[in-house]
């Protein structure tokens, strides 16, 4: 690991922290040919044209497909040393003179030599070109390109020239003091850098430019004081995350608020595990809950990327002092930062599958350090990110604005459709504990209308309107739903209709809709509907249900029992009609779902019902007296009140005697 780089060199060449366009890899060293191209790419890094802190040549490296090729093919001992008195040399003859790290590093064994230039306070500066005139150099993308060559480039370049960022400025009031020794080395312990073996605070603070030098004295820079003081608000009024929960459709009602403050990453990490808390999974099916399996309210690598967002590319001098906020609804999550994005990024450009432009950063060194703990992404790279983890969730698409004045920008994620629903659920059951009834049945049918493809909102309307005696108008949700909802969550608010019907004494109408089939049967929907179709004593319809559940019935003990007696049922309408062959049919596959049922992990009256319908298969299967009463005593064993399994069992040795 270095000792002079505030960084992992290994990292460093698979680009983990760093952009792959901000890394330059040579195989050789070689003066005349090597010398003039690492040159003119420092004087590139140098000049930093879109504030991303420069950027970094490796010789000994060689490239494929723009990536290095490892392990390194190295440099000899001299090689080294002759490259690094040729760059010391032609570096003083820039103009200004400006002079990189230059770093020999073991990798793999093989030594390479790590040129580090980052941005300067002096640029712009002039390297030769290959005529002999001096010539302003800028990165474009993985290129080292002629300013003057490129229309508009040398003008904003030159722009920049008395413009240093504000992160890289000098903290006026602060103080080294100021710095926590111990949160700098532990931030140097995560990225694994060897820089952590220097004694000297001062050479570390250096070696990292958090400081610099001031009429003889060393000052902290802003970027020290956001990343390792122990306050950054205090020194940056900004510099502060605020977190705010607001109650459900009551417009300033604040349920709770958060404020996140310390250095600036235990600022975001701090957040994000509280927000990470507040999100709700759901991975599983369960009552009350369409089909849709695997989705999360909001999906933590869209949280980190705007939260994260919104701390790099803000600003934290003293005419911005609010902080950044996340703002916490039942449906959606905002976060906002203060000012908006730099000129040259418009709406157009925050679209799916939009071009951004690459356009000068406003924090160079916030992003660096964030980029090397793993937090930012590469450059240009997180906005996409936001948008594949929406989608993949089965999230609504982010949002981004700003005002024409660029005063604020905001993102903003919806909430996975079911979760907004369960917060309106939640909000309902809070207000009838209240005995707020009519409040609570207005919120979830308002909560439907504005989402009509909610299965647990439509299941819950459904269950409302039969609590208010309007079957009539729970059907109606249904058909609405029918027409609005995904065709794999139909079946859960078709089922929630039959109990419902059920429950009001309408059996022939829970008949008929059974028989309709609405939606897509299979695993749990099925097996509830089985369930459903038993109670209505409709045993055909439930055989046909408990067959299209496919394995999910196997694992089931409840669901194993409920078909067993389905068949034993219908093998009983069989022996009505002499159909024997069908009768021995049922009851064999009676029997094997109930030997299932009692290897299976169950309660013991669940088994012992098993026990009991198989006493009852194995006596119309016309098995051996010894085995039916044995299957018997087991299910009196496992559940002796109940009366009814002692009296079959006495009805058997009477029969028998």
């Amino acid at each position: 690991m270095s000792t002079i780089l505030p960084f992992n060199p290994d990292d460093l060449l698979r680009f983990r922290g760093v952009e792959s366009e901000r890394v330059e890899f040579k195989a050789s060293w070689d003066p005349d040919r090597t010398g003039p191209q690492v040159l003119r790419t420092i004087c590139a890094f140098a000049n930093d044209y879109h504030n991303l802190n420069g950027g970094y040549v490796v010789i000994g490296v060689e490239e494929h497909d723009g990536r290095a090729v490892l392990p390194p093919r190295g440099l000899s001992d001299e090689a080294v040393d002759a490259a690094r008195k040729w760059i010391r040399g032609q570096c003083n003859r820039l103009d200004p003179a400006f002079q990189p790290v230059l770093s020999p590093e073991m990798v793999d064994g093989h030594l390479i030599l790590v040129i580090w230039a980052p941005g300067s306070d002096m640029r712009p500066h002039r390297a030769p070109a290959r005529d002999g005139s001096r010539r302003y150099w800028v990165r474009l993308g993985a290129e080292t390109v002629d300013a003057e060559r490129r229309t508009g480039l040398l003008q904003g370049l030159i722009e920049q020239t008395a413009r240093v960022p504000w992160d890289d400025r000098r903290a006026p009031d602060g103080r080294i003091d100021d710095l926590r020794e111990a949160k700098v080395r532990e931030y140097l312990r995560e990225i694994g850098s060897g820089l952590l073996e220097e004694g000297s605070e001062a050479d570390i603070y250096r070696r990292m430019r958090i400081t610099l030098k001031v009429n003889d004295h060393e000052t902290p820079r802003n970027v020290g004081l956001l990343f390792f003081s122990r306050d950054a608000g205090r020194w940056f009024r900004g510099a502060k995350i605020e977190v705010v929960h607001f109650a459900a459709d009551r417009a300033g009602d604040v349920q709770e608020e958060r404020t996140f403050g310390g250095g600036l990453v235990d600022q975001v990490r701090d957040c994000l595990n509280y927000l990470e808390n507040l999100s709700t999974y759901h991975l599983k099916k369960q009552r009350d809950r369409s089909q849709v399996r695997g989705w999360v309210s909001y999906p933590l690598q869209a949280f980190r990327e705007t939260l994260v967002n919104a701390v790099y590319h803000r600003s934290y001098d003293q005419d911005q002092p609010e902080p950044t906020k996340v703002h916490l609804y039942p449906g959606r999550v905002e976060i906002i930062s203060y000012p908006g994005p730099v000129p040259g990024i418009e709406l157009r450009h925050l679209l799916p599958d939009a071009e951004v432009r690459p356009v000068p950063a406003r924090n160079r060194r916030i992003g660096e350090f964030l980029k090397e703990l793993g937090l930012a992404e590469g450059r240009l790279t997180g906005l996409p990110k936001v948008y594949r983890a929406m989608e993949a969730n089965g999230s609504p698409p982010p949002r981004f604005d700003f005002d024409e004045q660029r005063t604020f920008f905001r993102a903003t994620l919806p909430a996975h459709p079911e979760y907004a629903a369960l917060s309106a659920i939640r909000d309902a059951a809070h207000l009838r504990g209240l005995g707020e009834h009519a409040e609570a049945f207005r919120r979830i049918e308002t909560a439907w209308r504005s989402q009509p493809a909610s299965a647990v909102l439509a299941s819950e309307l459904i269950r409302g309107y039969a609590r208010r005696g309007e079957v009539r108008r729970a059907e109606d949700v249904l058909d609405s739903f029918s027409e609005e909802g995904p065709a794999s969550a139909l079946a859960h608010v078709a089922n929630t209709l039959v109990e419902v019907l059920l429950e009001a004494d309408q059996d022939e109408k829970a008949k008929q809709l059974l028989a309709q089939r609405k939606g897509v049967w299979f695993g749990q929907d099925a097996i509830d509907a089985a369930i459903l179709a038993r109670r209505a004593r409709d045993s055909r319809t439930a055989h046909r249900y408990f067959e299209s559940a496919g394995d999910a019935v196997y694992a089931d003990p409840r669901a194993l029992l409920e078909f067993a007696q389905t068949k034993i049922w219908l093998a009983g309408e069989a022996h009505e009609r002499h159909r024997r062959d069908s009768r021995r049919r049922f009851l064999t596959e009676a029997r094997e779902l109930l030997e299932r049922v009692i290897r299976l992990d169950a309660s013991p009256i669940r088994h012992a019902w098993a026990w009991r319908e198989l006493a009852r298969t194995l006596r119309f299967l016309q098995m051996p007296n010894r085995d039916v009463e044995e299957a018997y005593r087991r299910a009196v064993a496992l559940a002796p009140d109940e009366p009814r399994f002692a009296e079959e069992l006495e009805r058997l040795r009477g029969r028998g005697r």
